[in-house]
């Protein structure tokens, strides 16, 4: 049976891949179980590896390190690709109040972590190692470990104890911020399908939905009007498609002259319709759509390299093919397309025409379900290496002993965020499936959390249930919750801000993937990501600045 034992108990890559698959199996069967109709998800996989940990099973620390590092990365690159094509403009809408919610939370913390300190006496080096185990941020303990060292430290033994009560506070550190989402929505009493719909709606109103109607042409303001005079009357949210003139069904062209009871097949947004109905005609009881003709109706599919990032009106696709494009589908919106709109990889363009120019817009926008369930690994890769390059930069800051970096959380976030957006410039076209950029991000938590309980088992109840490791974790708790709940409930309160970016906002504030991975599950919806890397980057930077702070003021 010596196989079995070093299967078990012997450093080999059997062992490793044996243990981790345990981990993560057992974590999330574990997760997906329901206490009272709430579950933590796949926080369990930290739980489990603790527990493995705890009972004498190891794994190199140099590997274990290595596949912590890369599943984080591969999670944050992820919910980078994920966020960034909406990104800027949803930051754009509520960015900075985000930002200064952020910001309160940490100060929040840091004035707690004080206040511990005058009542209980305890070093606020120590302090500092909990404060950063309670908001699950390393960087800050590093930066305070290095803050300690270049300072000459206090009496022996300090430096090792702010790891250790990191260490402690750690797994209520992502606890903490999953219990909070939890009594914010339970008392209350937020119905997350509702909020997701407000979120949506506050991304794409519901007055820019597109509405198909058919309008009996009645009114002198239209009469003899091109189709181009009508639709620049109402901006870009018109389309229209079809035109029925004395019993001849014609393709709408820029030049197409409205003449008086001619019917008209329009796609437009939701709002515009009474003014278009005003200006035009009244709805016929005619649907066009469904009239036999020469015009068919076909949702193609953008994959074609070539036209990504330029813009719709370039094409010309209208007055070289004689077609219309009424409407667009991307990353689950339909809205009415625009001369202006960039074009995405896996864009959906519902096109009107004879079949014959259909079939050529069709190669034309390429329409190819292979190509697009093709995963192309060179952007993916270029990004990862970009961002940890990024995040290894340091930044120093006067007075700071520590330099600043945005690690390899931070950097591979940033980087993700830009190629999904802007690298169609650079000919690096990130696009992934729904199903795939799920895949890579769920691997990618589940490596990172199976990591961190595995490491940190072998000392967590060791160091509970020695000194003062239950005391530690009282603070622990006390630093990671008052914040989130004072400025999590003023944020719904006071400010009506939506639950799905109050979630974001407090994953983000504590950098903490797990609880985002367990708002994602929830909210089955891009909210709370949008927020969350939306605060990052101040966080990281201000948690950082905090732990060195309260170093070199206090010691």
């Amino acid at each position: 049976m010596n196989w079995l034992n070093n299967l078990l108990w012997g450093e080999s890559a059997a062992q490793t891949i044996f243990l981790y698959s345990i981990v993560v199996a057992a974590g999330v069967f574990l997760g997906k179980r329901k206490i009272r109709g709430i579950s933590l998800g796949i926080t369990f996989v930290l739980f489990a590896g603790i527990l493995m940990g705890h009972f004498g099973f190891r794994v190199n620390r140099v590997v274990a390190e290595f596949i912590r590092d890369f599943g984080l990365i591969l999670f944050v690159f992820s919910i980078g690709l994920q966020v960034g094509p909406g990104f800027f403009s949803s930051f754009r809408k509520g960015g900075a109040m985000l930002n200064l919610l952020a910001a309160a939370i940490v100060i929040l913390g840091v004035l707690t972590t004080i206040t511990i300190h005058f009542v209980t006496g305890t070093p606020l080096p120590i302090l500092t190692g909990i404060m950063s185990g309670a908001v699950t941020n390393t960087p800050g303990l590093g930066a305070a470990q290095n803050a300690l060292a270049q300072t000459g430290g206090i009496a022996g033994g300090v430096i090792p104890d702010i790891g250790l009560g990191y260490a402690v506070a750690y797994p209520f550190g992502v606890l903490g911020i999953i219990m909070t989402m939890a009594i914010i929505r339970s008392t209350l009493k937020i119905d997350v399908g509702k909020e997701a719909d407000l979120f949506m709606n506050e991304q794409h109103p519901a007055e820019t939905i597109p509405e198909k109607i058919n309008i009996l042409v009645n009114n002198p303001l239209a009469f003899n009007r091109t189709v181009e005079d009508i639709s620049r009357r109402f901006g870009t949210g018109i389309v229209i498609s079809r035109v029925l003139h004395k019993g001849e069904l014609l393709p709408a062209t820029s030049e197409t002259v409205i003449n008086e009871n001619d019917i008209i097949l329009v796609v437009a947004q939701k709002g515009l319709v009474p003014e278009i109905l005003a200006n035009t005609g009244i709805i016929s009881e005619m649907d066009l759509s469904a009239r036999p003709g020469s015009l068919i109706s076909r949702r193609l599919i953008v994959t074609n390299r070539e036209i990504i990032g330029k813009t719709l009106g370039s094409l010309k696709l209208r007055t070289r093919f004689n077609i219309n494009i009424t409407r667009v589908y991307r990353s689950g919106i339909e809205f009415v397309p625009s001369p202006g709109l960039q074009i995405q990889m896996g864009d959906r363009f519902t096109v009107v025409g004879d079949e014959k120019s259909v079939e050529t817009v069709t190669r034309v926008l390429g329409n190819s379900m292979k190509r697009l369930e093709e995963p192309d690994l060179i952007p993916i890769f270029v990004g990862i290496m970009a961002g940890v390059l990024i995040g290894s930069i340091p930044f120093k800051i006067p007075g700071l002993v520590q330099p600043i970096k945005l690690g390899i959380a931070g950097g591979p976030l940033i980087i993700a965020i830009l190629l999904s957006r802007f690298g169609h410039k650079f000919s690096l076209v990130s696009y992934t499936t729904a199903s795939a950029n799920l895949m890579l991000r769920e691997i990618g938590i589940v490596l990172f959390l199976a990591s961190v309980g595995i490491m940190s088992g072998e000392q967590f109840i060791p160091s509970l249930i020695n000194g003062e490791g239950f005391k530690w974790m009282f603070y622990g708790v006390l630093i990671t919750l008052i914040p989130i709940l004072v400025t999590g409930f003023f944020s719904r309160i006071v400010l009506k801000r939506n639950y799905l970016e109050i979630c974001g906002l407090l994953s983000g504030s504590m950098t903490d993937p797990p609880a985002l991975a367990f708002a994602a599950s929830i909210a089955k919806s891009e909210g709370p990501a949008i927020a969350y890397a939306a605060v990052y980057p101040l966080v990281m930077f201000l948690r950082i600045f905090m732990a060195q702070l309260l170093i070199i003021l206090f010691l």
